[in-house]
């Protein structure tokens, strides 16, 4: 019997969603179907794709209520802040579809020659599987299939089994918008029939959000296709609070940074290195702030903290708070004061733990939820040294008032993103992209349309040319 696609509601622990995996016979009418619409849809001008295309935005948006109330059931965001994501959505496709026409305009040599016509065009990649996550699933699907769609390519959609009605609404919202049928498919897949399409080169670019473990399959499964991979995996994002760093700034973004989304945010604070002159304050506030989170059903619009998307995602940051705790670390959040934390329950308390060091896997590891390590530091170079002491690389952020001490820090920081004075935010005017274990590759800005196109040289001659 095949196996169902199933998401488990985080909010009551019932079947939110159960779907059958598309049969072969679909797969193949998905990608047959997605190779002859992009042959079409290559020939439009870019300016009448992109008009198109980014008004899926305004067909998203006119679901808002509904997605809000979904992404509560089906992750547990409170949905209070469930239209917050169609934001950033409507930044990112509006600003990709602005720079269309100039950055996928031909590219021309700088030495003119007489009698010669030289250029490199950006031709489509071909058919672009975006591979989504659940945590924000609205936002890393954006990343590449709206600037995909206005390239020129055909896009494959999966969404992960805890958000599956996402991908609905993608479809509806392009499908109302007029996008010609075949050219989007959101389509119901188990991790083989996965990886059995990247393996058969079905495919022409991969854009893949999720676990390390699952960019090796991504990888494994391209091996031998020369199919591209974009790959953003995982982060264990720090910051460094400066000495001249302005301290109710620092701490009112911060916590907001460690536990919005119940922690669970790919550019989520994870660990916090404050200098010894601020220390004390600082964690003062930010212990005083966290407390005031408000854990409860995310369908309630009190609640500022809902449950974590899986039980076993929360038994991980148990385990690490466990450990750390057990290591000599302190907790300064009392999860009695939290009646819905219970064993065994995707919810969770924010926790704020200290006394922590690097042999304590909640300051190496990924926790991705509501807890955090603080870590008081003598200087910028022990700090340096602790930010790169980390497998992953995605963000860093910097608090201070001195924007030259923020670039003479950043440019020693091992990481994809530097901001300063911000945290847990894409700017999509600037390169999304990270370092070691985090991935690779680049979404956003002009550099995101590189590899959903392919350059194409013409060098055109004369037959009278010298």
């Amino acid at each position: 019997m095949t196996k169902h696609i199933r998401c488990v509601s985080p909010v009551d622990g019932r079947v939110y969603v159960d779907r059958p995996p598309a049969s072969q016979k679909e797969i193949d009418a998905a990608l047959s179907n997605a190779r002859a619409a992009q042959n079409a849809w290559r020939k439009v001008p870019v300016s009448e794709r992109a008009a198109l295309v980014v008004g899926v935005v305004d067909a998203l948006k006119a679901m808002g209520p509904q997605i809000a109330e979904e992404l509560a059931w089906q992750m547990g965001r409170p949905i209070r802040y469930g239209q917050g994501e169609l934001r950033g959505l409507e930044e990112r496709a509006r600003y990709m579809a602005s720079i269309a026409e100039e950055t996928l305009s031909p590219i021309l040599p700088k030495d003119v020659r007489p009698g010669f016509e030289r250029y490199i065009a950006r031709e489509p990649a071909g058919i672009v599987f975006t591979i989504a996550p659940w945590n924000y699933p609205y936002l890393t699907t954006v990343n590449s299939v709206v600037p995909a769609l206005i390239a020129g390519d055909a896009v494959l959609l999966k969404q992960a089994a805890q958000t599956l009605l996402v991908g609905d609404r993608f479809q509806k919202a392009f499908d109302q918008i007029g996008l010609p049928k075949g050219l989007l498919n959101h389509i119901v897949l188990e991790h083989a029939q996965t990886e059995a399409i990247i393996a058969g080169g079905h495919v022409d670019h991969v854009a893949f959000t999720g676990s390390v473990e699952g960019g090796r399959s991504m990888e494994r499964a391209a091996a031998g296709t020369f199919t591209t991979l974009g790959l953003e995996l995982g982060g264990k994002d720090p910051a460094y609070v400066t000495p001249d760093a302005n301290l109710k700034f620092a701490v009112e973004n911060l916590v907001d940074g460690a536990f919005f989304n119940s922690g669970q945010c790919c550019c989520g604070i994870e660990r916090i290195y404050v200098h010894e002159s601020r220390y004390d304050a600082f964690l003062a506030a930010f212990v005083a702030l966290t407390a005031q989170y408000v854990l409860g059903n995310p369908l309630d619009e009190a609640t500022t903290l809902g449950p974590m998307a899986r039980v076993n995602l929360a038994e991980v940051v148990r385990q690490q708070t466990r450990e750390a705790l057990a290591k000599g670390a302190k907790a300064h959040i009392d999860p009695a004061a939290f009646a819905m934390d219970k064993p065994g329950s995707p919810y969770l308390a924010p926790q704020v733990l200290t006394g922590v060091d690097h042999a304590m896997s909640v300051m190496r590891e990924e926790s991705f939820g509501p807890v955090i390590g603080i870590m008081k530091v003598k200087d910028e170079a022990e700090a340096i040294a602790l930010m790169n002491d980390s497998p992953y690389g995605l963000t860093a952020s910097i608090w201070t008032e001195n924007v030259e001490e923020a670039k003479r820090i950043g440019a020693a920081v091992e990481t994809g993103t530097l901001y300063m004075n911000r945290c847990d935010y894409l700017d999509p005017g600037l390169a999304w992209t990270g370092v070691k274990d985090t991935g690779y590759g680049a979404s956003l800005s002009a550099l995101g349309y590189g590899a959903l196109t392919r350059p194409k040289s013409y060098h055109l001659r004369l037959s009278t040319a010298g």
